[in-house]
C-alpha cells in the first residue's frame, strides 16, 4: 500500500523530477528493489530489475477470446500528467488489482516490449504509474535497444526454485494462507508468489497452460477437476489401497511393515475381494455379474506387488535425501491431489473459470482436507512428492523428483516460508 506525500523528493520519471507517493507497505521485494534503484537515480539497476520480471498490461477479454493464440499488438494508451503525454502502462505482478471479468491482464517480458514496440504505440513506457516506484521511459528506437540489452542479460526471468511472497495483497496468516501453502511446492518450482490468488502468469497464458496440461477449456471442466482433486478422486485408487493396507497393518501390529509381509497381505486381500459372481436386483430385473477372471486377478496382484516395490524404493531415497525421517512412511498420496487442488483454484481464477469467492472456497477446502489426513508440512510434502513421482517419474529419480526435492528444501529452510511461519493445523 502507498500514499501520496511530499515527505520525500525522488525521481518520478526517468529524466524528470516529481513529488512521488511514499510507501506505507511495500507489496513485494520487486517493488522494494525498484524503489531503491529509483531513489538512487540508478536507472540501469531499475531496468535490470524490470528485465527479470514479467510485466503486465491490460487487455480486452472478448478480443483475446476471439483471437486465441494472439496478443494485442497495440499498447493501450493512458495519459499521465507526470510526463504530460500518452503512455503504455505496465505493472509488476504485485501491483495488479484484484481480478475482474473484463478487462484482464496479459504478461510479457521487457525484451518482448522492446521488440514489439511500434511507431503507432504511445511514446512513453509507464512502469507502475501512480506508485512510489513508478518510472517513465521514452520509447525511442535507441532506448528500446537499451531495454533489449538489459533483457539479454536477465538471469532470473525464468529461473525456477525460488520462494516468492506477497508482502501486501496476499494472505500470510490464517486458513486461506494455509490452503495456498498446500500448493507451495509448485509455486516455488515455478517461482510464483505462493500466497497470490490473482492473475497468475496472465489470462491468455493461464488458459493455454490449463488446456495443455489438463485439457481444461471450459468452466464446467474446471469445476469437475477441482472437485475430483479436493475429494482425492483424481489419482489412482490402487495407490491409496496399497498405502492404506500398509497403514492398517502398522496399526494392527504396532510397528514397521516389511515389504514381504505387505505383499502377502495385499495378495490375500485381493483374492478375498474376488467373487466369482454376484446377484444384483436392478430396475431391469435380476442381473448376474461375473467377477474378474483368474488371469485378471493374477494381473492385479502382480501389479500391486510391483507398486509396493516402487513405493519402497522411493521411500528409501526420500529417507536418504531427508524427505522422510527414519522409520516413517507415507500413509496416503492424497496430498498430490490436494496440493494440485490448491493450485487448480489459482489457475481457474486467473483463467476466469471461477470467481474470487469460488477460488478462495476451494483453497480453504484444500487446507481443511490436508490437515485431516496429515500431521505436518513434512508429512504432506513427502506424500505429494511420492504421488508426483508415481505419476510421472517411473523410478528415474529425474527432474520430476529433483524439482520437488529442491522446492521441499527451500520451503523447510527459508525463514519466510509459510511452512515455517504457518502451523500446519490451526491451534
Amino acid at each position: 500500500m502507498w500514499k501520496r506525500g511530499a515527505a520525500e523528493e525522488v525521481a518520478g520519471a526517468a529524466g524528470t523530477g516529481a513529488a512521488a507517493p511514499v510507501w506505507a507497505e511495500v507489496p513485494s521485494e520487486v517493488e522494494q528493489r525498484l524503489y531503491e534503484a529509483k531513489c538512487r537515480h540508478d536507472w540501469a539497476a531499475y531496468l535490470d530489475v524490470l528485465a527479470n520480471q514479467y510485466l503486465y498490461r491490460l487487455a480486452s477479454r472478448p478480443w483475446l477470446d476471439a483471437n486465441p493464440g494472439r496478443i494485442p499488438a497495440r499498447m493501450h494508451p493512458v495519459w499521465r500528467p507526470e510526463v504530460q503525454g500518452w503512455c503504455a502502462a505496465v505493472y509488476t505482478e504485485a501491483m495488479l488489482p484484484a481480478p475482474v471479468e473484463d478487462p484482464v491482464f496479459i504478461s510479457e517480458s521487457l525484451g518482448e516490449y522492446a521488440r514489439r514496440w511500434s511507431p503507432q504505440d504511445p511514446p512513453w513506457l509507464a512502469v507502475n504509474p501512480g506508485s512510489p516506484c513508478e518510472a517513465y521511459f521514452p520509447a525511442s528506437r535507441s532506448l528500446c535497444a537499451l531495454w533489449q540489452q538489459h533483457a539479454d542479460r536477465a538471469a532470473e526471468l525464468n529461473k525456477q526454485g525460488r520462494l516468492r511472497t506477497l508482502w501486501v495483497g496476499g494472505p500470510r496468516t490464517g486458513p486461506v494462507a494455509r490452503g495456498l501453502a498446500c500448493g507451495a511446492l509448485l509455486s516455488v518450482y515455478n517461482s510464483r508468489y505462493w500466497n497470490s490468488l490473482s492473475h497468475g502468469i496472465g489470462y491468455d497464458d493461464e488458459r493455454r497452460a490449463l488446456e495443455r496440461w489438463w485439457g481444461v477449456t471450459t468452466r464446467e471442466k474446471w469445476q469437475q477437476y477441482q472437485e475430483e482433486l479436493l475429494t482425492n478422486e483424481m489419482s489412482s485408487p490402487v495407490w491409496e489401497f496399497t498405502l492404506g493396507l500398509r497403514h492398517s497393518l502398522a496399526q494392527d501390529f504396532g510397528g514397521q511393515v516389511e515389504p514381504a509381509h505387505w505383499r502377502q497381505a495385499a495378495e490375500r486381500v485381493l483374492r478375498k475381494r474376488v467373487a466369482t459372481a454376484t446377484i444384483e436386483l436392478t430396475p431391469d430385473g435380476v442381473t448376474r455379474t461375473e467377477g474378474p477372471t483368474e488371469e485378471e486377478v493374477e494381473w492385479q496382484i502382480d501389479g500391486v506387488k510391483r507398486l509396493i516395490g516402487r513405493i519402497t524404493r522411493y521411500e528409501a531415497r526420500f529417507r536418504a535425501d531427508g524427505l522422510l525421517p527414519e522409520g516413517r512412511f507415507v500413509r496416503s498420496v492424497a496430498a498430490w491431489d490436494y496440493g494440485r487442488g490448491s493450485n487448480m483454484a489459482r489457475f481457474g481464477l486467473a483463467a476466469r473459470f471461477c470467481t474470487v469467492e469460488e477460488a478462495e472456497a476451494a483453497v480453504l477446502r484444500a487446507g481443511r482436507v490436508s490437515t485431516v489426513t496429515y500431521r505436518s508440512w513434512e508429512d504432506f510434502s513427502a506424500a505429494y512428492i511420492l504421488g508426483r513421482c508415481l505419476h510421472f517419474d517411473e523410478e528415474e529419480f529425474g527432474r520430476w523428483y529433483e524439482e520437488m526435492l529442491d522446492a521441499h528444501r527451500v520451503l523447510t529452510t527459508d525463514p519466510e516460508s509459510p511452512w515455517l511461519t504457518l502451523p500446519f493445523r490451526a491451534g
